[in-house]
């Protein structure tokens, strides 16, 4: 197989959205320490949405993205606590892939925590292959070829042979 369509796992982002409410962001601050021990970044509003009640300048939520070996030991962990079962509809057209934790209690070697009570939070995940800079580095940039680009079927037999991830339809 040629070297340059295997695919690998770039990041791992976890997002956790609270809204307008301080003490709910607090909590997610602490729910995603509490799972990677890593602190997340606070997402701030750039827009101006009267009815909900939002300003540019408002922490609504936080994120943490992780990178290379922790990346891959944590979405194994996450994996675990979705028993390895995914839906078709989790993967985009471009390989990509998001579900969500419904309670955190679910992950293994994660304790209950009572000051967090029961919260979840949503996982991205980006699949790569090698010369995907190309499109996004600073100099040169320049599109993907249609056939370097990763399929959602690629990306679902790449889940599967590598975590032993089983999808549903």
């Amino acid at each position: 197989m040629n070297k340059m369509k295997t695919i690998r796992v770039e990041k791992v982002t976890l997002n956790f959205g609270a809204g307008k409410d301080q003490a709910l962001l607090e909590k997610g601050v602490k729910l995603i320490k509490h799972v990677t021990g890593i602190s997340p970044v606070k997402t701030i509003t750039q827009k101006r949405i009267q009815e909900w009640g939002l300003r540019p300048g408002l922490p609504i939520g936080c994120k943490l993205t992780l990178r290379g070996p922790r990346a891959i030991e944590v979405l194994g962990q996450l994996l675990e606590s979705k028993e390895k079962i995914l839906k078709e509809r989790q993967f985009d057209t471009m390989g990509n892939l998001s579900f969500g934790i419904p309670e955190y209690i679910d992950i293994p070697n994660v304790r209950y925590d009572p000051d967090l009570g029961i919260m979840g939070f949503e996982v991205s995940v980006t699949l790569t292959r090698p010369g995907y800079r190309v499109k996004s580095r600073r100099n040169l940039r320049r599109p993907l070829g249609k056939g370097h680009k990763i399929t959602k079927q690629e990306a679902i037999e790449f889940m599967t042979a590598q975590f032993g991830v089983k999808v549903d339809v």
